[in-house]
């Protein structure tokens, strides 16, 4: 009987015992919200960590990374391999963000469901959460990394190489699924592109100047490079009007005589006419060969061949051939071959540093008052158009202002004549035979009324 009451008695106590055990074990509302809370921050983090990796990471420049790479920065290397798939890098940022961010919503819910109803929790935690994400995984990190876009990229490119990793599966998955949709919808495969657009450097340099940091002068170089690809040998030329030259058989002090009077450098050499261009020729060899040669030298003997170039052949290649060839002078010739101009190595430099000037040469542009400027007939369209800020207009008959003069006027004018467009007044300056050598650009002003 005592063995029977003994045996009542200990299995009576079992429901006690466990009761403690699963006490001691399961833990307490308190310490599971504790333990949520925390996760839901270090959620938090990750979220702000890939948000702001998302701006860091396209935001820096391949050309910059490029630059990091070459200069050993620790990180750049990791940067480049994770630029090197964007698509995929893009995928990465957004699986993890929105891993993290769902996780947190859900944790979330079942932290504020200890305390209300279900519908109730899902109302505060969507606000509660929404507002979290939006401040703290969202707004400031990705005004952090814009400000910190170099550093902050060197700084997450190891981390971001973990996490890919660590959801690779996931990223496989959707980058694949992503490419389908692409596909589908004939989407761009590409996230961004390899370099900086021609485009978008000019678009650089506007803000620049804008902002202060590049001032007009540079803008203008800069731009004027731009633009030197795209120019031809007959916009650029010393017309053949403006040419100096000397004959085949003339002295060594004819040729001398005719460099000073001209003040140039060397000059070209013609047999017959200026149509049939020989060579160049330069004062120092004609000085050299005049004072310090063994007996009396002939001019033939010392001209130096040169290059003749159609009017239409790009500057750019022109460039790249007279480095080539050591040339100084070039003869530009139209279609039927007949001399048009020359081209030295200053023509080339003024496209891209402005105009030079000799000491007496007249500039380009003289501002006589507000709304009036003398101009040189010679002046390119553009050129004018640019400096002025007007609209003038180019035809494939004309390029200079002087060409648009008689365009305009339909035969030779004579100083004083004005002829007008729409509200521009060109008054003829200086003739000299029939050319036009300055005219006066009055632009007309219409009056402001304020309201």
């Amino acid at each position: 009987m005592g063995l029977r009451t003994g045996l009542t008695s200990a299995s009576s106590g079992e429901p006690a015992v466990l009761t403690q055990l699963v006490q001691l074990v399961t833990p307490s509302a308190e310490t599971l919200i504790i333990a949520g809370v925390t996760v839901i921050l270090v959620l938090l983090v990750l979220s702000a960590f890939f948000s702001s990796a998302e701006i860091a990471m396209f935001s820096i420049p391949r050309h910059r990374v490029d630059a990091l790479v070459d200069e050993a920065v620790p990180g750049a290397a990791i940067i480049s391999e994770l630029k090197a798939n964007p698509h995929r890098l893009l995928v990465t940022i957004l699986v993890g963000n929105n891993v993290v961010n769902i996780a947190m919503s859900s944790l979330a819910t079942a932290l504020v469901g200890f305390y209300f109803d279900p519908g109730t929790a899902v109302l505060v935690t969507t606000f509660a959460i929404t507002s979290l994400v939006l401040l703290f995984g969202e707004s400031a990190p990705k005004s952090y990394a814009v400000e910190h876009t170099e550093s902050w990229a060197l700084r997450i490119a190891r981390p971001l190489k973990y996490a890919e990793s660590v959801l690779y599966p996931l990223v496989i998955i959707f980058d694949r699924l992503t490419r389908a949709v692409n596909r589908l919808t004939g989407g761009r495969s590409e996230i961004e592109s390899t370099y900086i657009t021609r485009d978008e450097i000019q678009d650089l340099i506007e803000t620049g100047e804008r902002e202060g940091v590049i001032d007009e002068d540079e803008r203008e170089m800069l731009n004027r490079i731009f633009r030197f690809n795209q120019t031809i040998a007959k916009e650029v030329m010393t017309p053949r009007l403006d040419m100096t030259a000397v004959a085949y058989d003339a002295s060594i002090d004819e040729a001398i005589e005719t460099c000073v009077q001209s003040d140039h450098e060397r000059v070209p050499v013609y047999q017959g006419n200026l149509d049939n261009i020989v060579g160049v020729v330069t004062i120092r060899d004609l000085i050299r060969a005049k004072h310090y040669g063994e007996g009396p030298a002939k001019l033939s003997s010392l001209v130096e061949p040169t290059l003749h170039v159609p009017e239409s052949k790009n500057v750019d290649e022109l460039l790249a051939e007279i480095q080539e060839d050591r040339l100084r002078m070039v003869i530009v010739i139209d279609e039927f071959g007949t001399t048009e101009g020359l081209i030295t190595m200053e023509d080339m430099l003024e496209e891209i540093v402005g105009e030079i000037l000799a000491d007496d040469e007249e500039v380009a542009f003289e501002q006589v008052s507000d709304g009036e400027t003398l101009v040189r007939g010679e002046m390119n369209i553009d050129e004018v158009n640019d400096a002025l800020g007007i609209d003038l207009p180019e035809g494939e008959e004309f390029e200079t202002l002087a060409g648009f003069i008689f365009n305009r006027a339909g035969r030779l004018v004579e100083e004083g004549e004005r002829i007008t467009f729409e509200h521009i007044t060109i008054e003829i300056e200086e003739v000299d035979n029939t050319r036009i050598m300055r005219a006066r650009i009055i632009i007309d002003q219409p009056d402001v009324v304020s309201e």
